[in-house]
C-alpha cells in the first residue's frame, strides 16, 4: 500500500488532539469548518441523519467483523447499498466476513470517517464525492459542471478505466475506493421565479455545497453563491435569507422543500457520486481472492443502489408537483453550459481528465 507519511502523521495528531475520531464535533466535508456531529452528517451527506443509534446486526459467531459508517438514515439509498454489499460479502465468503452498518453519523461525519479509515481506526464507509478532493486533488474533476449529460455517461466513465484510476489516487492517502454508488444529479430550486436560462439566476442568493468548484460554477452565472452546511441551509431557506439551493430530487423530496421553495429547474448541473470506501491498510491485509470478493460485491451493490434510486425518482418528482412545486423539466441547458465555460479554463489542471472523459462519452454515440 502506498503511504503518505505526512498525511498519516497529521491525521494521527488530529486523533490525539480530538480524542476518538468520528465522535463529537468534526470538520465539514467540503470546507473543513467545525460543526456538531449531526450538522456535519447533514452537510456531508446532503441528508440529515434522523435518529441516533445504528442498525448494526449481530454477526455470525466466528466471523471477522468490519464496521461501515454512513451519515444518513436507514431509509436512504446509502443504506440500500450498504445492506446489499454486506449481504454479498457474507454470502461469497461463506460467513467468514460480516459487515456491520452504522448509519445516522454515529461513527462521525464524512471527513471524520475518511480520516479514521486513513489511520485504520474505521474499516469502511459510504461517502459522498465532496470531501475526497481533500485526499486526492484529482477527484475534483468529478465536481466540474455539466460534465455528464446522463446517468449512462456517468456510469461509462466511473465504471471504466478513468473511474478506477481516480479511485486509485486515494491510495496515497491510505484509502481504498471500491466502487461508485450515487447520490444523483443535482438540480436547482428557488422561492422567487421559474428559472429557464442561466441569465434568470443573475443576482439570486443560492445555497451551495462547501466546494470551490461549485462556488466558481455558480459565480460564473452571476449568482450570489452561498456555501453553507445543509443543517444551516434548511433554516436559511425557511427564513428566506437564501432564495434557493441545489440538490438531487431525492433530497428535495426527503426534506419537503416545497415548504420553502416553489420552483424546481431540472438542469442536472452536477452528478454526485457516493464512494464505497475502505481503509487501504485493511484491504491490503486481505488475500487476493477476498480482495476480489470485496471489489466485486461493492460494484454490484453500487449498481443495485443506482437502480433503486432510478426506481424512486419518478414518484418523488410527481410528489414535488403534487405538493405545489412548479417543475421546469426542459430548461435552456445551452445557456447554462455556456455560462460555466470559464470554470473549465479556471481549473485547467483537469483538462487532461476532461478530454479523456469526453472521449469515452463520444465513443458511446
Amino acid at each position: 500500500m502506498k503511504k503518505n507519511g505526512k498525511i498519516m502523521a497529521l491525521a494521527l495528531s488530529a486523533v490525539m488532539a480530538f480524542g476518538l475520531t468520528g465522535c463529537g464535533s468534526s470538520g465539514s466535508q467540503d470546507a473543513g469548518t467545525t460543526a456538531p456531529a449531526k450538522e456535519e452528517a447533514a452537510a456531508a451527506g446532503e441528508a440529515e441523519s434522523g435518529d441516533s443509534g445504528d442498525s448494526a446486526k449481530a454477526a455470525p459467531e466466528g466471523a471477522t467483523v468490519f464496521k461501515l459508517g454512513t451519515t444518513v438514515n436507514e431509509q436512504d439509498s446509502f443504506q440500500v447499498a450498504a445492506e446489499k454489499f454486506a449481504e454479498l460479502v457474507a454470502e461469497r465468503t461463506n460467513g467468514a466476513y460480516a459487515i456491520e452498518i452504522y448509519p445516522n453519523g454515529t461513527l462521525g461525519g464524512e471527513r471524520d470517517m475518511l480520516e479514521s479509515m486513513q489511520i485504520g481506526t474505521l474499516d469502511m464507509g459510504i461517502i459522498t464525492s465532496g470531501p475526497f478532493i481533500n485526499f486526492s486533488s484529482a477527484m475534483g474533476v468529478l465536481d466540474m459542471p455539466y460534465l455528464f449529460a446522463s446517468n449512462e455517461e456517468a456510469y461509462a466513465v466511473l465504471d471504466g478505466e478513468i473511474g478506477r484510476e481516480l479511485l486509485d489516487t486515494l491510495e496515497d492517502s491510505g484509502l481504498k475506493g471500491l466502487a461508485y454508488a450515487e447520490r444523483g444529479f443535482r438540480n436547482l430550486t428557488n422561492s422567487v421565479k421559474p428559472i429557464q436560462t442561466a441569465a434568470d439566476l443573475s443576482g439570486m442568493t443560492i445555497r451551495i455545497m462547501e466546494n470551490d468548484v461549485y462556488t466558481a460554477s455558480f459565480q460564473a452565472m452571476d449568482v450570489n453563491a452561498t456555501p453553507m452546511a445543509w443543517a444551516d441551509a434548511l433554516t436559511a431557506l425557511q427564513q428566506g435569507t437564501v432564495q434557493g439551493q441545489e440538490n438531487p430530487i431525492n433530497v428535495i423530496y426527503s426534506y419537503s422543500l416545497w415548504e420553502s421553495q416553489k420552483y424546481v429547474t431540472l438542469d442536472r448541473h452536477s452528478y454526485s457520486t457516493a464512494i464505497i470506501t475502505m481503509s487501504a491498510s485493511l484491504f491490503d491485509s486481505l488475500d487476493a481472492d477476498t480482495q476480489k470478493i470485496f471489489l466485486d460485491a461493492a460494484q454490484e451493490a453500487a449498481e443495485y443502489e443506482r437502480a433503486w434510486v432510478a426506481d424512486q425518482e419518478s414518484s418523488q418528482l410527481q410528489a414535488l408537483k403534487d405538493n405545489g412545486m412548479e417543475v421546469i423539466e426542459e430548461p435552456d441547458l445551452t445557456s447554462f453550459k455556456e455560462a460555466v465555460q470559464p470554470v473549465y479554463d479556471q481549473y485547467s489542471e483537469y483538462s487532461d481528465y476532461v478530454s479523456r472523459i469526453q472521449e469515452v462519452i463520444g465513443n458511446m454515440k
